[in-house]
């Protein structure tokens, strides 16, 4: 396959009406969130300077424990109701929340919101991956995902930029109505989309399952059951404490180690969100008889070669490290989606994709605190370490599951 092909490939899903309209509508809704994280970064400041890190950081714990337990009845929610409602219900809803956003004075409000705002996040979410698979062809699947996440990764870079230009321009507490208009046009595209064609794969079975808790033990079941996705979601958990390393203490080796400023930073991260595009949108477009395996392992071992060698190292070797590392973040991390699209029966991914966005998430909020401990304790060799234990961890997953990981693609 020629560069030109792998370029264009991910565009041909958009000839997919339905999935056009779910893709610009969480694209727009995606750049909208990045606005209200960085009104949320300074309105902390602007509440209680001193302990803005401290504000900031219980709502990233808030917003991963909402994900934890909502998350699996989210997906058993997927297969009773009309997804349709679930999609646009939930953006509205996210719509007032972030709406009484600017009238906040305390941190305890910025907790509620943000908390009550990722509980419909969670739902959304969940609903939103189980829908791809069922109206894309199984062909195209893994160019859907490739371009959604190198969307996502693409407007983690660009979106706070442009924010903080919107800012300084409407002011802290106006940027959040940006991203109140960013639901309503993401829910008036979902709500121009057929009810019928999102609720494909869905069964009679499904609906008229009686117990919520029984579909919730279900999906956890079926999602560990499989060794297939038990070695995927080991190497998302590497994936996830390399991850942690680079968001918690980049900051602290540009600063403290290279005596560098924030700009540093802020390309460095680039860098790696950078990285994590390029190889989500070019994944779905190479050689599909290449196994899944290749993909998890090759992206965890990437991830923890790159980190391993950061402390003895300049800035300039730091910023192609970080672009190995973002390569190898999405290697290990997006097969999963597809897997579960090829490996369980329709009638029960929503169930899977809900427990599998729970889990994910909880694999991080185990690896920040790991992440946090190595920066504080070792802070000369804090990558060195949480590199040794990336790459540990995958030689494991390997050794444990090798006679699991030569699948082959669908």
């Amino acid at each position: 396959m020629n560069l030109k092909q792998i370029l264009i490939e991910p565009f041909i899903v958009l000839e997919n009406k339905t999935f056009a309209k779910l893709y610009l509508a969480q694209t727009i809704s995606l750049l909208g969130d990045a606005f209200s994280w960085v009104g949320l970064a300074l309105l902390a400041y602007q509440i209680d300077a001193a302990n803005s890190p401290i504000i900031l950081a219980t709502a990233l714990t808030l917003r991963v424990t909402a994900f934890i337990i909502f998350s699996p009845f989210a997906g058993v929610l997927a297969d009773k109701v009309q997804r349709k409602k679930i999609l646009y219900l939930t953006h509205f809803i996210r719509m007032a929340i972030v709406c009484c956003l600017p009238f906040i004075t305390s941190a305890w409000q910025i907790y509620v919101l943000v908390f009550l705002l990722n509980v419909f996040n969670a739902f959304f979410t969940p609903t939103y991956r189980a829908i791809i698979p069922q109206i894309i062809e199984i062909k195209y699947y893994r160019e859907a995902v490739g371009l959604s996440t190198a969307t996502f990764q693409l407007l983690g870079i660009l979106g706070p930029a442009l924010a903080g230009i919107v800012a300084v321009w409407f002011g802290v507490r106006q940027i959040f109505f940006l991203d109140a208009i960013s639901f309503i046009i993401a829910g008036i595209l979902i709500l121009s989309i057929s009810a019928n064609d999102l609720q494909k794969g869905v069964t009679d079975l499904a609906k008229q399952s009686s117990s919520t808790w029984n579909d919730v033990i279900k999906g956890i079941r079926l999602l560990f059951g499989n060794k297939i996705l038990q070695f995927a979601l080991g190497i998302e958990f590497v994936s996830a404490i390399a991850g942690a390393m680079i968001l918690v203490n980049t900051i602290s080796h540009i600063k403290n180690d290279l005596l560098l400023d924030d700009k540093y930073y802020g390309w460095a991260m680039a860098t790696f969100g950078i990285g994590a595009a390029i190889s989500a949108f070019i994944l779905g477009s190479l050689d599909k008889s290449k196994t899944r395996s290749t993909s998890l392992i090759s992206g965890a071992l990437l991830l923890g070669i790159s980190i391993c060698l950061v402390n003895y190292f300049g800035y300039a070797t730091l910023l192609v490290l970080w672009l190995f590392a973002g390569l190898g973040q999405s290697l290990a991390e997006m097969p999963s989606e597809t897997l579960i699209a090829e490996t369980i029966s329709s009638q029960d991914q929503g169930k899977v994709y809900g427990s599998h966005f729970a889990f994910s998430h909880l694999w991080w909020a185990i690896a920040y605190p790991i992440a946090g401990f190595l920066g504080s304790q070792f802070p000369k060799t804090d990558f060195l370490y949480g590199g040794i234990i990336t790459s540990s961890l995958a030689i494991l997953c390997v050794i444990i599951f090798k006679p699991t990981i030569n699948f082959q693609n669908k």
